[in-house]
């Protein structure tokens, strides 16, 4: 035990100038029972199987820590393959994964054949050509974390994970804009302001964001200037590590562990303390309340979630729209007022002289309303309502 954390230590020593890494030449393959990961000098990080959900997936991860942690998933997307399947980097230099009747899917995109491989200390998983060129390397195509010394260049983005087990493809992403502005949108967004709940407010040709090891993350332009810092860092280094990560719920924060100790990440920084910030969490027709600091989401009078548990979902109508009668066949309806909410846009309608007198207007904007993603003020912890009924 004590020689393994003696390399975990002389790993983190290292400068992202002088990493170590462990090669991997031609040939080489894992299974994900045996053999199952490349590990980087130290033991600390390792590119190979991890398990995922009912089968195993492909990435980096921190192998020398008792709580193994992804940094970086693969096609993330991907179902989980059985454990006869194979990772093999081939004789004519591609990683590949085949599948035990034969079929192959190719893991990583590079511009040509690979002729060497290696796993780094710094977590870096990077293919070179014949020349000893990179021709790939994992750090230019972050999933959902970035490690010490790595970039986040104008163009790229993070993706949030569904969940804290399930690393595929969330509903949250951080870009780092070409314009210079960090931005974070809901997945399937335009880069525009309307849809954003975070950004850096800066500009500049060729902006990164980075990570120092001790936590510091900041944004540097094409001469190298530091335009800004996003979490000034000072966090403990020695014996530890510091990693930054976009979560499920869409902020993203800093994580702090000591290697020598078995404990859990411990968050040291977050985007923001309000949970309820990230645009649609709720999905549509719910709102977000926070309650004893958490997110909570609520549907709309007359609405249900649409799938239980699930709150990304949205909400659905729980009555008959086409003849406004309620699940017992009432032809009555009601309308609810609610007070205290933001409404985050107006894509539908703005009405203008309505008064709660007119109830034919009254229940055209609660309707319009209901359409729209909803977030409740976080300092409020009620929602006042007015029940009317014709």
């Amino acid at each position: 035990m004590a020689s393994i954390i003696f390399f975990l230590l002389l790993a983190l020593s290292f400068t992202a100038s002088a990493q170590r890494q462990t090669n991997i030449t031609l040939g080489s393959s894992l299974t994900p029972i045996t053999n199952s990961s490349w590990l980087s000098p130290s033991g600390l990080y390792a590119f190979g199987f991890f398990r995922q959900r009912d089968g195993y997936s492909i990435g980096v991860f921190l192998s020398g820590i008792s709580l193994k942690t992804v940094v970086w998933a693969a096609r993330r997307d991907d179902a989980p393959v059985p454990s006869n399947a194979t990772l093999l980097f081939t004789s004519d230099g591609r990683v590949v994964l085949t599948s035990a009747q034969g079929s192959r899917t190719s893991i990583v995109s590079a511009s040509q054949p690979a002729s060497l491989a290696s796993m780094s200390d710094s977590g870096n998983f990077v293919l070179y050509n014949s020349d000893r060129e990179i021709i790939w390397q994992s750090f230019d195509h972050p999933t959902d974390t970035l490690l010490p010394t790595q970039q986040l260049r104008a163009g790229a983005e993070l993706v949030s994970p569904v969940s804290e087990t399930e690393l595929s493809t969330g509903i949250y992403r951080l870009k780092m804009q070409t314009d210079g502005n960090l931005v974070q949108y809901p997945v399937n967004t335009p880069d525009t302001a309307t849809y954003a709940y975070f950004a850096s407010g800066t500009n500049g040709d060729d902006v990164t964001l980075n990570l120092d090891p001790d936590g510091r993350l900041y944004l540097l332009n094409s001469t190298g200037f530091n335009i800004k810092n996003i979490a000034d860092g000072g966090y403990p280094t020695k014996e530890t590590i510091n990693i930054m990560k976009l979560d499920a719920d869409g902020i993203f924060r800093l994580y702090s562990q000591n290697l020598t100790l078995n404990g859990n990440w411990s968050a040291v920084w977050n985007s923001t303390r309000d949970k309820c910030q990230p645009k649609g969490s709720c999905g549509l027709n719910g709102y977000c309340v926070v309650k004893d600091q958490e997110a909570e989401c609520i549907c709309l009078p007359g609405f249900k979630f649409v799938t239980q548990g699930n709150w990304t979902s949205g909400c659905e109508r729980d009555f008959d729209a086409e003849s406004c009668k309620d699940k017992n066949g009432s032809s009555a309806y009601t309308m609810e007022e609610l007070s205290n909410i933001a409404w985050e846009d107006v894509s539908y309608s703005v009405l203008s002289s309505t008064t709660k007198d007119n109830s034919f207007g009254s229940f055209l904007m609660i309707f319009l309303l209901m359409l729209m993603p909803v977030k409740l003020f976080p300092t409020l912890s009620h929602v006042s309502r007015l029940w009317l009924e014709n």
